[in-house]
């Protein structure tokens, strides 16, 4: 004799066979999506401290007026970068600015900025 639909559904229900799978398939996006995140801020703070370092040598040879070693400097870092110079008192400030990876990362702008005292301004001991 075959089970009543009771007996047949209390089976069922005590049955977790496909559970992992399940549970799996929700948790797998989400691993993906903090993964990502991860990537993508390492990304963003590698070229911060690329654009800091690449803005400290610009400034710097710049100020001492090493212009081919500065243009040099800049053109390690492949065009990808805007450079803006201003000049306050004796200092040489140096702002560059990119937009780092790609996909979505490529909507966020980084930015650094560093200054260095000019050499042969008055006053200046050296």
């Amino acid at each position: 004799m075959g089970a009543t639909p009771a007996e047949r559904y209390a089976a069922l229900r005590d049955d977790e066979r496909g559970a992992v799978t399940a549970e799996f398939a929700v948790a797998l996006p989400a691993v993906l999506i903090v993964l990502g995140l991860v990537i993508g801020g390492v990304s963003l703070v590698t070229h911060r401290l690329t654009l800091t370092s690449a803005a400290a040598d610009v400034s710097r040879l710049e100020a001492r007026g090493d212009h081919d070693l500065a243009a040099s400097r800049l053109e390690a870092l492949a065009g990808r970068v805007e450079v803006e110079r201003s000049e306050t008192g004796g200092l040489l400030c140096v702002t560059l600015r990119a937009a780092p990876g790609l996909g979505l990362l490529r909507s966020l702008g980084i930015s650094a900025s560093a200054c260095a005292a000019r050499s042969g301004v008055a006053g200046d001991p050296a």
